[in-house]
């Protein structure tokens, strides 16, 4: 599992660091607003913990903004705010959970795997994208009208990245990470399975498309009607 963490108390950074890796998650720290918000809008992330006093920008706005681009990843804030009117806020822009400092490292823990498991308990069987639709459970690749396209494992990993967030970028950097962690392709596969899921798509007649973004990476998007 692979978390986000943004707290600008780099002593307390470190510690939540530590702990978290010891209880086998991957962490990525930043200690600012503005960087939680820009690592969270390029990466996916299984959860992220965000503090709400935060240099350049707060955590409240991090999250308005995470979820204005439509990604349903699970937050928990992590604050020194503990007023009521502080926690309604964040729960109402889309927290899943709020906890005040000081706290018990035993307690951030069981918030972090309860939080988590909500995320696998309401994670949606099929992703949409215009008149394209991904089973997740079936691996299968559809349009109506049409018969279902079965996924081979690396091709149903890549649609489930781009689908999960139309319209986000992801680097090839991401799908190599993601898809090919074994580190024996190179990063020349990742344009060879987009050409392949492209042409599945044309012969779905589907109304989306899988888009290159130069130099960034490629996102999937709903074809505009002319």
């Amino acid at each position: 599992m692979r978390l986000l963490l943004a707290e600008d108390e780099r002593e307390l950074s470190n510690a939540l660091v530590a702990i978290l890796k010891h209880s086998n998650y991957t962490v990525d720290a930043v200690y600012n607003g503005t960087d939680a918000l820009d690592y969270a809008l390029s990466d996916e992330y299984d959860g992220i913990i965000l503090d709400i006093m935060m240099p350049g920008m707060e955590g409240t706005e991090v999250l308005k903004q995470i979820r204005a681009k439509g990604i349903a990843t699970p937050v928990l804030f992590l604050t020194a705010k503990s007023e009521t009117d502080d926690r309604i806020k964040g729960l109402d822009l889309g927290a899943d959970d709020y906890i005040p400092k000081p706290f018990d490292m035993g307690e951030l823990l069981a918030r972090v795997r309860a939080m988590l498991r909500r995320k696998a308990d309401y994670a949606p069987t099929a992703l949409t994208c215009g008149n394209l639709k991904l089973d997740r459970a079936g691996y299968e690749l559809s349009t109506p009208g049409h018969e279902a396209i079965r996924l081979a494992g690396r091709e149903f990993q890549m649609m489930e990245m781009l689908m999960t967030s139309p319209g986000r970028i992801i680097s090839v950097d991401n799908f190599m990470e993601h898809i090919w962690a074994d580190g024996d392709a190179d990063v020349n596969v990742v344009w060879v399975y987009v050409s392949n899921l492209r042409k599945k798509l044309t012969s779905l007649e589907a109304t989306a498309e899988i888009k290159a973004s130069r130099g960034l990476g490629y996102s999937i998007n709903e074809i505009e009607a002319k």
